[in-house]
């Protein structure tokens, strides 16, 4: 019997393509992944069309083998399923050979951050570039805003989106709780330190201070702002503020490629567990609705357990002068 899995593989395709409306390179990924799966399963006196489980399992074995990242591999095991759906579905096979093969377990990737010294190496760059002498107002008040955005974002953790959009009142109010609008619309209250309020009042000082040159620092009629911008949204894009932190960081001599709004927010929320935060507070002040996306910072609690237990536990600090008497 001629094996039809080249012309069961085209429609396929063009199935995904002409029915599902899937983007050319989506095609062309399923192309490919489907090309070396026949391969493979021609070399093993099997094919695309009548592939049993045990054959998918050995395939998805070999690119195992052949150091595919778990992700890459998930992938794979995708386009089969919806492969051998597809075949199913057109009366080609009676049974899904993908039932019971199981995805690859994807590596949990700790999220970037940046040391406590580091962070305070950035804050101090951009005190001082604020306050050098015989600058402009429109300068002056360029550099007080992107303190003002590092402070506030150091000091609450939350979202470049939630930074950039914050109201005017954030100022006005003079309260020691910020009211953050996150996803969804919900609204979490956050502590806003002194040292991030005050950055915040000599920015829209500033800001106040240079109306007539407003247009040129991206100032806009719109005053609900705290970081107005003339701008589709009337505040400052995020992607302004990403450039202008890692310039800074660049002139701060850190490496601008772990430096981002992003960071800045992991930083927060690994500094506060390590200093003895509880995770489900973290949580709240993130903005998480669920506590698995904060636990992605537990390996920061574990290496703060550690060190409790190595300097309170009776067994360790023995240990310790044993190994000092020694």
């Amino acid at each position: 019997m001629a094996d039809l899995s080249a012309a069961h593989l085209e429609a396929f395709i063009e199935m995904m393509g002409v029915e599902r409306g899937a983007a050319d390179n989506t095609l062309t990924s399923y192309a490919r992944d489907l090309d070396d799966a026949f391969a493979f399963l021609r070399g093993h006196n099997s094919s695309l069309t009548t592939a049993s489980g045990t054959d998918l399992d050995a395939y998805l074995s070999d690119i195992h083998r052949r150091g595919f990242a778990p992700a890459s591999q998930a992938r794979r095991l995708s386009t089969l399923r919806q492969f051998y759906g597809f075949l199913y579905s057109e009366g080609v096979r009676t049974d899904d050979p993908t039932a019971n093969l199981q995805s690859p377990a994807k590596s949990v990737s700790l999220p970037k951050t940046m040391s406590m010294a580091d962070v305070d190496r950035l804050i101090e760059q951009a005190e001082t570039e604020a306050g050098e002498a015989g600058l402009t107002p429109f300068e002056t008040c360029r550099r007080l805003r992107l303190l003002a955005l590092l402070e506030l974002l150091y000091a609450t953790g939350m979202r470049v989106s939630e930074l950039v959009a914050l109201p005017a009142s954030v100022v006005a109010t003079r309260s020691d709780m910020l009211v953050i609008r996150g996803k969804g619309n919900k609204e979490r209250l956050v502590p806003l330190t002194g040292r991030a309020q005050r950055a915040a009042e000599r920015y829209r000082a500033a800001l106040q201070a240079t109306q007539v040159d407003e247009a040129r620092i991206g100032g806009a009629p719109d005053e609900r702002w705290l970081f107005p911008a003339d701008s589709e949204s009337g505040y400052l894009a995020r992607q302004v503020f990403a450039r202008d932190l890692k310039a800074l960081a660049g002139r701060a001599g850190l490496d601008t490629a772990l430096v981002s709004p992003h960071v800045l927010r992991h930083a927060f929320a690994s500094h506060l567990l390590a200093n003895g935060a509880d995770l489900r507070v973290v949580q709240e002040l993130l903005g998480h609705a669920d506590i698995s996306t904060t636990q992605i910072y537990t390996h920061v609690l574990e290496e703060r357990l550690h060190r409790l237990v190595q300097d309170h536990h009776p067994l360790a600090k023995r240990g310790k002068k044993q190994e000092e008497n020694a």
